[in-house]
């Protein structure tokens, strides 16, 4: 199960990280990057899972695909973010994390766009008819 590697991954980073901040601090964002590193990858077999099933989805439904894209480059950014954001927060750095949470969460909402129009055109629609 990747669930167990993952965990194990995290462990091994904390015990490794741990005996290193008492010796060399300026290696622990190293650990820890290349440890989220680690399972980032993991995970990416999984996701291209999913994107997959997303895409067969929308095609037997007949949805654009070009909303199915906005959605996964949404989520794309929000788990980006989320590990630039953890990171930079190990570092000790919170102003640059809450700067890059921030600045996610905008591209974010400008990604969002077209899904809102077209969710309000359609309701404007319903509604009108």
């Amino acid at each position: 199960m990747d669930i167990i590697k993952i965990i194990g991954i995290g462990f091994i980073g904390l015990v490794i990280s741990s005996i290193f901040k008492e010796y060399k601090k300026e290696y622990v964002i190293y650990i820890s990057l290349v440890c989220g590193l680690i399972i980032f990858f993991i995970c990416l077999e999984k996701l291209s899972h999913v994107i997959l099933l997303l895409n067969n989805l929308a095609k037997k439904v007949g949805t654009n695909s070009y909303f199915i894209l906005l959605l996964l480059k949404i989520t794309g950014i929000a788990i980006l973010s989320e590990f630039a954001v953890s990171i930079c927060k190990d570092a000790g750095e919170t102003s640059i994390a809450s700067k890059i949470d921030l600045g996610s969460k905008v591209i974010i909402m400008g990604i969002s766009i077209p899904i809102i129009n077209t969710l309000l055109e359609t309701l404007l629609g319903i509604i009108q008819t």
